[in-house]
């Protein structure tokens, strides 16, 4: 029984390990949307979601894999346990959140797999990222691999999809249904471009509508809904700064 409760709690802290590393990149990207919210008006993230593999999914990919079943194995050989999906709103987007994260000083991205540069052959398209995250545990300092998956609404709609349609078929899929499948990638791909060029016009036309307005604008900044007026050597300072330029 004692075995027993020892190996339990064994378990338990090492799914722990990956769960603390989930909410410490959580934290991290939430940090980062409410920054670009502020800075710049716009929210590059639309959602996300974490998910842990439980014990029964992590042994049953071990075995697959054919490898000895201990901790340092399992840590070894899948760096999938932990998983985080950022859901964007366009293809650039996605490249802007990978680069927040390469500068993260304290991440260190271990491997990169770019599926919409270089999309599978059934259509997918994501950027995914193997990021290694430091936790603090009582007794030491561990590095945890965390797979982050970085797409749009359009191809997180797609992926979703296409997992219920095929999700446990385990036939041979007939080739008129594969090319149905990669038209639809297609199309979603399409509409990607598409709306990320709206999106772009209208960024243009209100810049241009910025710079012709009348100087003077609000004094004031806008922080979690609450206005503040900035103070009057603020603005001597920042009249400072542009008679230096």
């Amino acid at each position: 029984m004692e075995q027993f409760k020892r190996f339990k709690d064994e378990i338990t802290r090492f799914l722990m390990m990956y769960k603390f590393a989930l909410d410490s990149l959580e934290t991290k990207i939430e940090i980062l949307k409410e920054e670009f919210h502020f800075l710049h008006d716009y929210n590059p993230i639309e959602h996300t979601k974490s998910r842990l593999k439980s014990p029964e999914s992590i042994l049953n990919k071990m075995y697959r894999k054919g490898c000895d079943i201990s901790f340092p194995s399992i840590r070894s050989n899948i760096k999938d346990i932990a998983g985080l999906r950022i859901t964007c709103s366009f293809v650039s987007d996605i490249y802007r959140i990978s680069d927040m994260l390469k500068n993260q000083s304290d991440l260190n991205i271990v491997e990169t797999k770019d599926y919409i540069r270089n999309p599978k052959p059934n259509g997918y398209q994501s950027l995914h990222l193997i990021v290694e995250v430091p936790v603090y545990m009582s007794d030491r300092q561990e590095q945890v691999c965390v797979e982050v998956q970085i797409r749009t609404i359009a191809m997180d709609f797609w992926a979703s999809l296409e997992h219920k349609i095929f999700y446990k078929y385990n036939e041979s899929v007939p080739s008129g249904l594969l090319r149905e499948l990669k038209e639809a990638a297609d199309s979603a791909a399409a509409l990607d471009k598409q709306m990320e060029r709206l999106h772009n016009e209208v960024l243009e036309i209100k810049e241009n509508r910025m710079e012709n307005a009348p100087p003077g604008g609000a004094k004031r900044i806008i922080i979690r809904d609450q206005e503040y007026p900035i103070p009057a050597a603020f603005l001597q300072l920042i009249d400072g700064v542009q008679g230096n330029e």
